[in-house]
């Protein structure tokens, strides 16, 4: 699964590689063949390559721009896999566009977005999973999600999807003998291998299905609604989760009229916890309204939190309300108003069982805060998925010993699916929309 990936247009590309605003130092990046040649046309001096040289910068009338250091990178030896260099200045954003505008001169263009590890993938450098754990490193909302998308930057979703690969490539020439080669002394489906093997690679594909789903979150953030009946504690425990008062608490019934939404981490987990109006029948245009959207929160969010109410077991939300929820989490507040209170109850007002409760939000949401966690994107989970399912259709083809070529169709269809997640197989249209995700100048 690592087939030649063809070079980029070999033009030359300029923009500005640090963050808007002002800085202490700003970078300006060049990529391409011309890189070399035009940081000798703006400083008047020659470079070792991964050598840090001061020099002037002078645009193309010979005017002082301003002096810094200049980084060189041969070709097949820096980020993008072609020749690169970086102007390392002072970070004032006038200054650095009028680098820019001096590259742009002496023959540059303006990179799109992304355009810098685009080139790095289709020069080899990284494959797609990788480079998409670029963006995902730089939008990391937390220290468990920088971790995450630094191991899947460095390979390690990417390794598990290619010794996959590597299993369903054998299984294919195993199947393609028998196909080519009737008469030979090998019989695909009689001794059980292909539907072991198949057996084995949905085993795995589903523990790891499992785990890009958690990176999805790990990388994204997941979202957490909180229903339930008025008067339950909802705002409360917004407040209580978040260590702010982003929610006005009142004793009324239906204060929460809108759908409140706070990003806050935890157990190393980004999450938008979002409080919504109290479940109940009402007449009140107003109310109903809020009702309308506590309803629509509830298809969105990854998890749901029910709260109900311990000092009033009886008032409850109806459970058809619940039945189009992802996953839902009953959990009883008000402890502190039972006199025996059962193991798991919670009370907001007095903070007993929330440390227990958030591990329980996170262990929910399929969280491991441990050196295994990696980040992932929703089209590799939906990849991993057709992936099953084309291996099940082959399983039950194998099962019922029907024809070779069949199961083999359905794997070569299970192989290509993996092959999109790396960027084996992919279109432009794909390519396009990853990369004009990205900031300028990464």
């Amino acid at each position: 699964m690592s087939p030649d990936k063809p070079k980029l247009l070999d033009d030359t590309i300029v923009a500005v590689a640090t963050a808007a605003g002002v800085g202490g130092v700003g970078v300006v990046r060049l990529s391409g063949s011309d890189a070399r040649r035009i940081a000798v046309e703006i400083t008047g001096r020659r470079f070792e390559a991964r050598k840090a040289t001061l020099a002037e910068f002078r645009d193309a009338q010979g005017e002082l721009i301003d002096s810094g250091l200049v980084l060189c990178f041969d070709d097949g030896a820096s980020y993008t896999g072609e020749e690169t260099v970086e102007f390392q200045g002072h970070g004032s954003p006038v200054a650095l566009q009028m680098i820019v505008d001096t590259c742009l001169a002496f023959g540059a263009r303006l990179a799109r977005p992304g355009e810098f590890t685009e080139r790095s993938f289709s020069n080899g450098r990284m494959d797609l999973a990788q480079a998409e754990a670029v963006a995902d490193l730089i939008s990391s909302g937390s220290a468990a999600a920088v971790k995450g998308a630094a191991r899947s930057l460095s390979g390690v979703f990417s390794d598990r999807v290619r010794d996959l690969g590597d299993v369903l490539l054998r299984l294919r020439v195993y199947l393609e003998a028998d196909i080519d080669f009737p008469d030979e002394e090998v019989d695909a489906l009689a001794d059980g291998e292909v539907e072991r093997t198949l057996r084995e690679m949905l085993e795995r594909l589903g523990v790891l299905l499992g785990e890009a789903q958690s990176g999805v979150r790990l990388a994204q953030g997941a979202s957490v609604a909180i229903v339930g009946a008025p008067n339950a504690g909802k705002s409360s425990l917004l407040n209580a989760l978040s260590g702010e008062q982003a929610a006005i608490v009142t004793d009324i019934p239906g204060t929460t009229r809108d759908v409140l939404k706070v990003d806050l981490v935890l157990n190393g987990l980004p999450v938008r916890l979002v409080d919504t109006a109290g479940l109940r029948e009402t007449t009140d245009p107003v109310e109903q309204e809020g009702v309308r959207r506590a309803l629509a929160q509830l298809t969105d969010a990854d998890l749901v939190i029910y709260l109900r109410d311990a000092s009033a077991p009886l008032l409850q939300i109806p459970p058809a309300w619940l039945a189009d929820a992802l996953q839902v989490m009953e959990v009883w507040n008000k402890a502190d108003l039972v006199d025996e209170p059962d193991a798991g109850m919670v009370s907001v007002r007095t903070g007993a069982g929330l440390g227990a409760l958030t591990a329980r939000i996170t262990e929910a949401l399929g969280h491991k805060a441990d050196a295994s966690a990696f980040t992932a994107r929703q089209r590799h989970v939906q990849s991993l998925r057709a992936c099953v399912a084309a291996l099940e259709a082959a399983l039950g083809i194998a099962v019922l010993r029907q024809h070779s070529e069949l199961i083999a169709e359905e794997v070569r269809l299970a192989h290509r699916h993996l092959g999109e997640i790396v960027g084996e197989v992919t279109s432009d249209d794909l390519l396009g929309e990853i990369f004009s995700t990205f900031c300028i100048g990464k």
